[in-house]
């Protein structure tokens, strides 16, 4: 993007020279950090656009108002150079969730042309959204991994047995009440009220990272690094021939980076499948140990198990009873409603899962994070 990188530096420096004529002493040092914090951000996101300037380009809390103003003026105005920013990030990336993209058609006119542009177009990303992983274009699986990074889970959550103070409940906090009513010398005061605390449930994700899941395994760990960035308890682990536990390589903010140290410490990658036996490892080294009790497992595999069938139902069974719901995510099922387990894997995990859903495309994955707070 040499020639996009040059016509960006030009709109900030502009915007530098348009802040020193209105009185803001913005330098070339200044400009410099500008241009490096966007090239980490979305130069076509007016938010990040925005914040980067005023961290780099703003030394004195007076000058946020005059920021402000030039601000509007520069890039919001009738001539601002927001729409070329957005176009060109987009015909650079070649990625949309919230981002424009070029209609199929070209249009009569110049002006519907870049209202078209500029317009979101809904259709398109649903249909990206419901598109198969193994049917995507590598444009539009760098697309869905940039939506995908930016989707928030909420973890389901739970009523514990212990109680806090509330305004109002179903309880009356006797302790409370009573010592209000000591402080005013016995006389009758407010009836204050107690109610049971709110806990989020751990979220514990498993990963078939073996050949046959190797179309999807990437962008189920993106899902996965997305959801370790949810508040509460998230724990991810991968499994080919052996269980491996990657909570602590997720933990890093950039996703590429979190990716690369998650593929670095599987050993297993793209190789053979003992659902079994890694099933089994994760009951034995962490289920009997507190980490899934209460908890949402989800299980990500297509089922082609090479191992025992016993070894995989016995381990299902077991954990079956250890967690609180136990998801298993089949990238065969699709949007087939009548989709039964055919795989000998499936056939003898299937009597112990609580909710059989899909996992090849995002808009499964999205099922899932809106289904998440509803497993109360």
């Amino acid at each position: 993007m040499p020639e996009a990188g040059t016509q960006l530096v030009g709109t900030l420096v502009d915007f530098a020279r348009e802040l020193r004529g209105a009185g803001v002493a913005a330098g070339s040092g200044d400009v410099l950090a500008y241009s490096s914090a966007l090239a980490v951000l979305d130069p076509a996101d007016l938010v990040d656009l925005y914040w980067a300037g005023r961290a780099t380009l703003v030394s004195k809390r007076d000058d946020i108002g005059v920021y402000d103003e030039v601000f509007r003026r520069f890039f919001l105005g009738a001539a601002g150079p927001v729409r070329e920013l957005v176009t060109l990030r987009t015909r650079a990336e070649a990625e949309a969730e919230a981002t424009l993209v070029a209609p199929a058609s070209s249009p009569d006119a110049e002006g519907d042309e870049e209202e078209a542009v500029l317009g979101w177009m809904a259709s398109d990303v649903e249909a990206l959204k419901r598109k198969s992983f193994t049917a995507c274009t590598p444009e539009e699986l760098a697309a869905l991994r940039r939506i995908m990074n930016r989707i928030r889970l909420t973890p389901p959550r739970r009523r514990t047995r212990r109680t806090q103070p509330a305004r109002a409940g179903r309880t009356p906090d006797l302790r409370r009440t009573v010592r209000e009513s000591l402080r005013i010398y016995g006389e009758p005061g407010e009836l204050f009220w107690r109610r049971r605390r709110i806990r989020l449930r751990p979220l514990i994700l498993i990963l078939d990272v073996s050949g046959s899941m190797a179309d999807y395994s990437r962008h189920l760990l993106q899902f996965a690094y997305s959801a370790s960035r949810a508040a509460g308890r998230v724990e991810v682990f991968c499994f080919g021939t052996r269980l491996t536990r990657i909570t602590r390589a997720l933990a890093t903010r950039r996703p590429d980076d979190a990716l690369q140290r998650a593929a670095a410490t599987v050993v297993d990658w793209e190789g053979g499948t003992r659902i079994g036996a890694s099933l089994d490892t994760f009951v034995r080294d962490y289920g009997r140990r507190g980490l899934c009790r209460g908890g949402v497992v989800v299980i990500c595999s297509d089922g082609l198990d090479r191992g025992d069938p016993d070894v995989l139902a016995g381990a299902m069974e077991r954990l079956q009873r250890l967690c609180h719901t136990l998801v298993w995510m089949n990238p065969h099922k699709g949007h087939d409603p009548a989709f039964r387990p055919s795989t000998l894997g499936m056939m003898a995990a299937a009597p112990h899962i609580d909710l059989l859903l899909s996992g090849h495309d995002l808009s499964s994955l999205e099922e899932l994070a809106a289904l998440l707070p509803t497993l109360h």
